[in-house]
């Protein structure tokens, strides 16, 4: 099954302001990926070109990174998975950019059940959360959003006893 899944977010900062997010994904002072409420990203070594890690049970390489512009990664699990997921930055205006995150793939055998079961829901919440990151680094008011009864749902019934680990609301 082909899937494409974009989220995407205007942003009042300029390029470089924006570039920063990507650039520091992984890192210890990583402001866009929400490991307060998600498993973190992490990798085997700094990002670049050919970092393995991912985050959970989803694992990627680094395919591709132009920094404070755009990284796209390959995915290598779950068994089924066949492409690449990336961020990127648009530059609109002098101090207006999108920051947007794209999966392309195919899915292959259970990993369509997978996809629209489970992982979709979490992904797709879980990219929300890091563009509501990305609005507060760049000044922004994100609204106070609640994660959807399935995906509270999904994170029960992921953790070991059964209990979430994270609230469901934006702090």
């Amino acid at each position: 099954m082909r899937v494409i899944n974009i989220h995407e977010r205007e942003l009042n900062t300029w390029l470089e302001a924006a570039g920063a997010l990507i650039d520091r994904l992984a890192s210890d002072d990583d402001v866009l990926w929400p490991f307060d409420r998600w498993p973190p990203m992490r990798f085997d070594r700094p990002l670049g070109v050919g970092a393995d890690g991912g985050h959970g049970p989803i694992r990627y390489v680094v395919e591709a990174y132009e920094p404070g512009l755009n990284i796209r990664f390959r995915f290598s699990q779950p068994e089924g998975f066949r492409g690449s997921h990336r961020f990127e930055i648009e530059k609109l205006a002098a101090d207006r950019v999108k920051l947007r995150h794209v999966i392309e793939m195919q899915t292959v055998g259970m990993a369509s059940l997978q996809w629209h079961i489970a992982i979709r829901p979490l992904h797709d919440a879980l990219m929300e959360d890091a563009l509501d990151r990305a609005e507060q680094f760049v000044g922004g008011s994100p609204p106070n959003r609640r994660w959807s009864s399935w995906v509270r749902f999904l994170r029960r019934a992921m953790k070991p006893g059964g209990k979430s680990r994270a609230r469901s609301r934006v702090a």
